[in-house]
């Protein structure tokens, strides 16, 4: 225990480790550092688990104490604001990761969980699926205060699917087509502008929640882009797929992003006309465009940045920085968004399975980050008739986009030895939690303490 204490000790940055205990099994050392000290402090945990060992079971993500978006504890981005929002591809910034991203990562974290909290979830209640906070006090009740942010637009998204009339005569809450799924934000504080080098617009996005919300995810075929052909002359041969097909999406994002209803206009219709009141106003200013969200919302984030940059043609530097994202399109989807110049920072736990469906991805060496258009229809071409008949008819070869960001459950010391489930993999919780977890490299001890801990556990088995 005192070998692994000096670990924490030498390392000088924040951290909790299982350390052994004869009483308990482990207990819990924090170790946190101010401007003056160094402090630390041991909880015990439960002395016995079901199946063997388990560092935390359950997890308690409430416990977590993620950094403040509050601009004077922030870090200052200046003139290299634009390197954060991905204008490099994040290159060198993610192994190991940079410091002052991992705070703008939780920072825009934070904007996801506010629209979980703002989100009237009790399916009894008058106000289902409704904000549950006015525009004027949402940030600060929804557990932003002082960001420097300012409420600008509520948004809806509205289901496409038709239901049987006999379930419309059932529960209102099973039936509910349009319900709130995020808001714009916009940055309006002096100080906050000057600490990140512009005038930064944030859209965010809560996972499913409603009945058809759930039905609309499991529409996994994709679909043609509206207006997107393969005859369009912005489609080059290389961008079309090996199935000779053009962009193309999840069914169910896509509804959910462009239906609309007699008392409510599409998602899209709304981040559009946002968008653009907002260009007009801040238009001749540094100005960047950050859309997040978290299960769906990424989904909803990276066909809205998507959207925005077809329908924008000045539109600023548009970053989508997703949490627990399903994919989204084709190849040649992901090509397009590559020729617009959409940066997407996909944070993914190798622990979660929603980030591996739907569909499946052609497989196969890399040639610059992605799977070379020729090896992609060798491959295809290697398949049985009936597999690439299957293919072509149901549509079902989706492709990663943007820059990964990966973690894992088993590598956090809260999680490894079991103690998390497939639900806790995919919380947005557990995905604020484990980036809060990761540290540059010159503070090892984390990893010199599991391994510590693990041969351990491994002796006692």
């Amino acid at each position: 225990m005192e070998a692994t204490m000096r670990l924490c000790i030498r390392s000088l940055q924040p951290c909790t480790v299982a350390v052994p205990s004869k009483r308990t099994g482990f207990r819990c050392c924090t170790v946190t550092e101010n401007p003056t000290k160094l402090s630390y402090s041991f909880t015990d945990n439960q002395p016995n688990w079901p199946g063997g060992l388990r560092l935390v079971d359950p997890v308690d993500l409430n416990t977590v104490n993620l950094p403040s978006p509050n601009p004077t504890s922030s870090v200052r981005l200046g003139n290299r604001w634009m390197e954060y929002q991905g204008i490099g591809n994040w290159d060198g910034l993610l192994d190991p990761l940079d410091d002052k991203l991992r705070q703008e990562i939780l920072r825009y974290g934070k904007f996801v969980d506010a629209a979980y909290q703002s989100f009237e979830f009790d399916p009894s209640s008058p106000s289902y699926a409704t904000c549950k906070f006015p525009k004027s006090s949402f940030l600060d009740r929804s557990g932003l205060p002082d960001t420097g942010y300012r409420l600008t637009k509520n948004l809806r998204a509205t289901s496409g699917i038709q239901l049987p009339r006999w379930i419309e005569r059932g529960p209102s809450w099973v039936a509910t087509q349009s319900s709130w799924i995020g808001f714009v934000a916009v940055c309006q504080d002096k100080n906050e502008i000057a600490r990140l080098g512009r005038r930064d617009v944030v859209i965010a996005f809560r996972g499913t929640a409603t009945c058809l919300e759930w039905l609309e995810n499991l529409r996994a075929t994709l679909t043609n882009l509206p207006n997107c052909n393969t005859n369009n002359k912005t489609i080059t041969k290389e961008e079309v797929g090996p199935y000779g097909c053009g962009p193309m999406v999840e069914s169910g994002f896509l509804s959910l992003y462009t239906s609309g209803s007699a008392i409510s206009p599409s998602l899209q219709q709304m981040v559009r006309s946002e968008i653009a009141r907002l260009l007009q106003s801040y238009g001749d200013e540094p100005l960047s465009l950050t859309i997040t969200g978290h299960s769906l919302g990424a989904a909803l984030a990276t066909l809205a940045a998507y959207d925005i940059k077809t329908a924008f043609k000045r539109s600023p530097l548009v970053t989508v920085i997703s949490f627990g994202g399903p994919r989204v399109g084709n190849r040649s989807f992901r090509c397009q968004l590559e020729k617009q110049g959409t940066k997407v920072l996909r944070i993914v736990n190798s622990d979660d399975p929603i980030t591996k469906v739907p569909g499946f991805v052609v497989d196969g060496k890399k040639e610059g980050g992605h799977v070379s258009r020729k090896r992609e229809v060798q491959m295809a071409a290697g398949w049985p008739r009936w597999i690439r008949k299957c293919v072509e008819d149901t549509q079902w070869v989706y492709a990663d986009v943007g820059k990964e960001l990966k973690l894992s459950s088993r590598d956090s010391p809260h999680f490894s030895g079991g103690g998390f489930n497939v639900a806790t993999c995919h919380e947005l919780k557990t995905y604020l939690h484990l980036v809060n977890d990761l540290v540059s490299s010159t503070c090892p001890f984390r990893r010199k303490a599991m391994k510590m801990l693990g041969k351990q556990l491994t002796a006692g088995a």
